[in-house]
């Protein structure tokens, strides 16, 4: 039997060349993005001495926690965090619910009028009656300082309406929808037995967008919110940082202006990480989901 030459192919000298560059390339990319990610994560275990004197630049000096017990000493960052969690809870429902509702029926071909209906929601994108006509009809409609003002003027968007229209055309055959009528499916049972069980790629990641926008949620409860008990996250983050709202009872045994001002640098990278972290640990989860859903849903309008 004649013996098969199974070497892979060596690369071209040109070839060796670009990929040099490339990885030179991508390694200082990395590195940019990374060592700010490094750099807030070992300052907010580190002392205060070592981060008002610059000491900090790769690993933790003189670890302590005592950040973090500042962090969770206010009872406004643990309201913040309920606060938040309830706001995207409810609005990422709100939000796949309306987007499902409106994707679905613009994406069948027997449905009349979808195209002037798809106009209408594409102007909605390129003009809107701005920020004070806004605010008048949610204070109007009695939304305001309501967990609903979080939740109502953001509850629909129609560039991710415009993403799973997409993936159902692309990914839901007509013969399916043909078979299942045949069987005496309806239109309903359809989408809640077929559709949405093919769909959850493109579910997951609608969700994680509506979800990452509603915990970073920050200008509408500004605009809104009056009521310091329905803050998010974001807006008691604001209050600390910007205004130095720093509570007297988070000092513990420091006593004198530089320790204030020590402890202020420290809470500002212990709340980037507090912050943080929950999106991070379902990120992992979800990020799987993304060239499925949203690569396959973008090859044609």
């Amino acid at each position: 039997m004649a013996k098969t030459d199974q070497s892979a192919i060596k690369d071209s000298r040109g070839d060796r060349i670009f990929n040099v560059i490339n990885y030179t390339v991508l390694s200082i990319v990395l590195f940019l993005v990374l060592y700010p990610l490094v750099y807030v994560v070992s300052a907010s275990f580190s002392s205060t001495t070592a981060v008002l004197s610059g000491k900090v630049w790769l690993w933790p000096i003189e670890p302590t926690l005592d950040g973090y017990k500042a962090v969770f000493k206010n009872k406004m960052v643990i309201t913040g965090f309920g606060n938040t969690f309830l706001y995207t809870a409810m609005g990422t429902a709100v939000n796949v619910l309306l987007s499902i509702m409106a994707a679905y029926p613009l994406s069948r071909k027997d449905f009349r009028g979808r195209h002037l209906f798809m106009l209408l929601f594409v102007f909605t994108m390129m003009f809107n009656g701005g920020l004070i006509p806004t605010y008048l009809i949610v204070k109007d409609l009695g939304m305001i300082d309501t967990i609903w003002a979080m939740v109502i003027p953001a509850a629909l968007s129609v560039w991710n309406v415009i993403i799973m229209r997409t993936y159902f055309q692309t990914t839901i055959p007509r013969e399916l929808l043909d078979a299942s009528q045949i069987d005496g499916c309806s239109d309903f049972k359809f989408l809640v037995r077929i559709v949405l069980p093919l769909s959850g790629p493109i579910v997951a990641v609608i969700a994680l967008f509506y979800a990452v926008g509603h915990w970073n949620q920050y200008f509408n409860a500004l605009i809104y919110l009056k009521s310091a008990k329905l803050y998010p996250l974001q807006l008691v983050l604001r209050d600390i940082l910007i205004q130095n709202e720093v509570n007297i009872e988070m000092l513990g045994d420091a006593k004198t202006a530089a320790a204030r001002q020590g402890l202020r640098e420290l809470l500002k990278y212990s709340l980037i990480v507090v912050s943080s972290v929950p999106l991070l640990l379902v990120y992992p989860f979800v990020q799987k989901y993304f060239v499925r859903g949203v690569m396959i849903g973008s090859i044609k309008g």
